[in-house]
């Protein structure tokens, strides 16, 4: 039994799912902050409006939800706030939402995970404070929605990766065929299917940088752009971090991604990558690279998560039915992004115990 909510459970759990996926379509827009999404519920439990965060400096999605219904005009209607994230308690380049909510008809507020940054935290215990002090419910504190707990747990993990470890948050990506190897045949760029290829680039979309090494630039030239579908619009630019211990990597390639909009930083060690990201405000980074540095990650297990997709086509073997998919699989430690993308029911998830 849930206690001390007035909202009915089953309109928590459709405005939740509605909150995160309002957030989700931001991931890779929002670093240094956090994906977060909030929806607003009359007394009824209708959802009235829903919003998320979309880039740092701009409202954060309480905000941003409360603006919106005030444009439609249900302001008044307003009585439950769904957020994702514990609303924020400080000001930064915007007001805190804490406030905000105080200073709307909100009456009770859900909140699906703390604020693991010390500095913004404090929101539920300022909304809880008299005078007029608002209802606060916590998912961990309500066990029938463990799985929407585990959802904001996700939404959020690179980013607690961040702030709580100083280091950014690391998926690898590798693309494998029937004979276990990352060369595609002669003449194709890819042994991928159209649909791993999109689940591939909505992971470009949602990272904030991309890992790789020179021996991949140097065989391949990659560009790194976010095809099959559209990019974020007016994103900070992306980072590329190339693991160059020798120099190989010519500077016109450099000069090229820069052009084309990548802030590009050089690293010689590898172990370094994840905190010379998270001090550039990066939450979210992706490994596309060669089975040498592959192997290197591994050994150092510097990964967080891991998506291996796997072609039912072997280089000598003939290609199986257009209708057949490749395999995704994801081993992971706890909580992975990965798990709310919209092709997150085609992946396999295998957890893994930290070493």
């Amino acid at each position: 039994m849930i206690i001390n909510a007035t909202t009915d459970p089953g309109a928590v759990r459709h405005a939740f799912r509605a909150a995160i996926d309002a957030a989700v379509a931001f991931m890779g827009a929002t670093a240094p902050n956090p994906p977060v999404g909030c929806a607003l519920l009359d007394a009824e439990g209708q959802i009235l409006v829903t919003a998320a965060h979309q880039r740092a400096g701009t409202p954060h999605a309480e905000a941003r939800a409360l603006s919106l219904a005030r444009a439609d005009g249900v302001i008044d209607r307003v009585r439950t706030a769904i957020v994702t994230l514990e609303p924020c308690n400080h000001t930064g380049r915007t007001p805190p939402c804490s406030e905000a909510l105080r200073d709307s008809p909100v009456r009770e507020v859900w909140v699906g995970v703390p604020d693991p940054h010390a500095a913004a935290a404090g929101g539920m215990a300022r909304l809880t404070a008299a005078p007029d002090a608002r209802r606060c419910i916590v998912l961990r504190d309500v066990p029938e929605l463990s799985d929407l707990r585990q959802a904001c747990e996700d939404l959020i993990a690179p980013f607690a990766r961040r702030i709580t470890d100083g280091r950014a948050w690391i998926t690898v990506k590798q693309a494998l065929d029937a004979d276990g190897s990352m060369i595609p045949p002669t003449g194709r760029t890819t042994f991928s299917r159209p649909a791993s290829l999109t689940l591939a680039h909505r992971l470009r979309r949602a990272t904030d940088a991309i890992i790789t090494g020179a021996g991949t630039v140097l065989a391949d030239h990659p560009r790194f752009t976010v095809r099959h579908l559209r990019d974020h619009d007016g994103r900070a630019p992306r980072l590329l971090v190339l693991c160059d211990r020798r120099g190989r990597v010519p500077a016109h390639y450099v000069a090229e991604m820069e052009t084309s909009g990548f802030r590009v930083l050089r690293c010689e060690t590898l172990e370094a990558v994840p905190a010379h990201l998270a001090a550039h405000g990066a939450n979210w980074a992706m490994i596309e690279a060669g089975p040498g540095l592959l192997r290197e990650v591994a050994r150092l297990g510097l990964w967080d998560d891991w998506l291996t997709i796997r072609t039912g086509a072997g280089r000598d073997m003939e290609e199986r039915d257009a209708k057949d998919r490749d395999r995704w699989e994801v081993r992971h430690r706890g909580a992975t992004p990965l798990r709310l993308l919209p092709e997150s029911r085609g992946l396999i998830f295998d957890n893994e115990r930290m070493n």
